[in-house]
């Protein structure tokens, strides 16, 4: 499977790409492999935990406080509540990677 400069890699991408790569393993088990990991990620930041994979980087979750926002076609102040958001920083393998380096 060839990587096009623009495109990204979807999750099915992800499962076929490790499948071939590891013919020892049949397609149904690296879709639960990747299914768990994914979703592990996903519980520990709904738990608010960090998750850091060496070398890639670290998910966290990142509270936004409440405040006045603005509703562009009105221009009428409005109220938006406090919310929790992802956040991923890379690793510095990853920065690196991706500079060059």
């Amino acid at each position: 499977m060839e990587y096009l400069e623009g495109v990204g890699m979807i999750r099915s991408e992800l499962i076929q790409k490790i499948a071939d790569e590891n013919p020892h393993l049949n397609q149904r088990d690296v879709e639960l492999i990747v299914a768990t990991v994914f979703e592990e990620i996903v519980e520990a930041m709904a738990r608010g935990d960090r998750v850091e994979l060496r070398g890639f980087g670290a998910f966290s979750v990142k509270k936004r406080e409440a405040r006045q926002g603005r509703n562009p076609r009105t221009g009428e102040s409005v109220a938006v509540e406090e919310k929790h958001v992802p956040f991923f920083k890379t690793g510095k393998l990853l920065r690196d990677r991706l500079n060059g380096e």
